[in-house]
């Protein structure tokens, strides 16, 4: 695989870790916990894309 396809596969996740923290939200079950674990997956995510972009 790739450095650049790599890297779309990580967007990807990103998106998909987006939505579902949107749905998260929007569902009055989901606990904060689960909330802030989603939202540092995503993170984790973003730097790796962007440490990944850098070297690129």
């Amino acid at each position: 695989m790739s450095l650049s396809s790599h890297i779309e596969e990580l967007k990807k996740k990103h998106m998909t870790l987006s939505e579902q923290v949107e749905a998260a939200q929007r569902a009055p079950g989901t606990s904060n916990l689960e909330i802030a674990e989603l939202k540092k997956q995503k993170l984790r995510l973003k730097e790796e894309i962007e440490r990944l972009s850098e070297t690129a």
